[in-house]
């Protein structure tokens, strides 16, 4: 079985655009930011990591208040407002049981969305991963699942929300991804990626987008953050989608330590083979759409989760 692609990357992508500095924010929302807050803003550092092209800034006000501060525009990136304002109403519903930081404040201004959160004194994981730090994550994401099972807010369903994105397989069934196995196992792999729905179905809401940007480590806990694309089904499938950001960085020994957290979590093989068929193939095919704007490097980092979960899926069919 060809598994080259397994190896440890080190040059692997990490998911960092350039930020927008709080100081290139409209005036207006500015001020309209600084007014529900009470305060100024007398500093702002920006943050990196991540793929959005606007504000992510820890903030610190005039009254010694410090706050995070996420902001995006259309003009940035016409789909980014739309994330942003989904976001907004997930984390206003997350009970104070989950582990995420608190939304203060959202403002919707000329085209403009504001997200205000309580500012965490914390750290992205390192990547390549620290094992110890990924079985730390792993656990906290099973922590997540049973806080959010069932869903406190009214989200789409994982089908509702990617049913048109994970067809990645059966739209490259003529023109496979350029590998061996995968040109072999075509009809198969599109196959599999069809079961999907039955195999994520579930009443948890799950993040669907984790991985190392966020994610912060805060003393003993873990925290994850943006919540654009939270949708409701199994909870495990989170660990799914999270793993070609692991495994792209830290090979097998990754691969490794997924594949204990699931069987200890119980999921079934076959329901695993469906739900990871579904993200290869929706990493895979994105990859090869054109560029988005202002979103650089966004088709290389799927590229590299794709190819990396493609290895973990070679693995798990055991196709030869």
């Amino acid at each position: 079985m060809d598994t080259s692609s397994h190896a440890t990357t080190a040059t692997a992508p990490t998911a960092t655009n350039d930020r927008l500095p709080w100081e290139k924010v409209p005036a207006r929302v500015r001020d309209r930011v600084e007014s529900r807050l009470g305060a100024r803003v007398v500093r702002a550092r920006t943050q990196s990591g991540g793929y959005s092209p606007g504000v992510a800034a820890r903030v610190e006000l005039a009254d010694g208040r410090r706050v995070f501060i996420k902001a995006v525009g259309a003009d940035l990136n016409p789909d980014s407002p739309r994330l942003h304002r989904s976001e907004a109403r997930i984390a206003a519903r997350l009970p104070a049981a989950a582990p995420v930081p608190r939304l203060l404040a959202a403002e919707d201004l000329d085209g403009w969305v504001v997200l205000v959160f309580e500012d965490v004194d914390g750290r992205m994981p390192h990547e390549p991963w620290h094992l110890p730090e990924l079985r730390r994550v792993l656990q906290a994401m099973t922590g997540l699942a049973a806080v959010l099972d069932p869903s406190p807010v009214g989200s789409p369903t994982l089908q509702d929300r990617y049913g048109p994105l994970f067809t990645g397989f059966r739209e490259m069934e003529s023109d496979p991804w350029p590998d061996p196995w995968t040109r072999r196992h075509a009809r198969r792999l599109a196959e599999a990626e069809a079961g999907w729905v039955r195999a994520c179905a579930g009443t948890a809401l799950v993040h669907a987008d984790i991985r190392a940007d966020n994610v912060l480590l805060a003393g003993d806990r873990v925290l994850f953050v943006d919540w654009a694309h939270g949708a409701v089904g199994a909870g495990w499938f989170d660990v799914v989608f999270f793993a070609g950001s692991v495994i792209m960085h830290n090979g097998r020994p990754g691969t490794e330590l997924l594949d204990e957290h699931l069987a200890g979590r119980g999921v079934d093989p076959d329901a695993l083979i469906s739900a990871l068929a579904a993200v290869t193939g929706f990493f895979l095919h994105q990859s090869r759409q054109p560029a988005v704007l202002n979103l650089a490097g966004l088709r290389a980092f799927q590229r590299a989760q794709g190819e990396a979960t493609l290895a973990w899926l070679k693995e798990r069919t055991g196709w030869r």
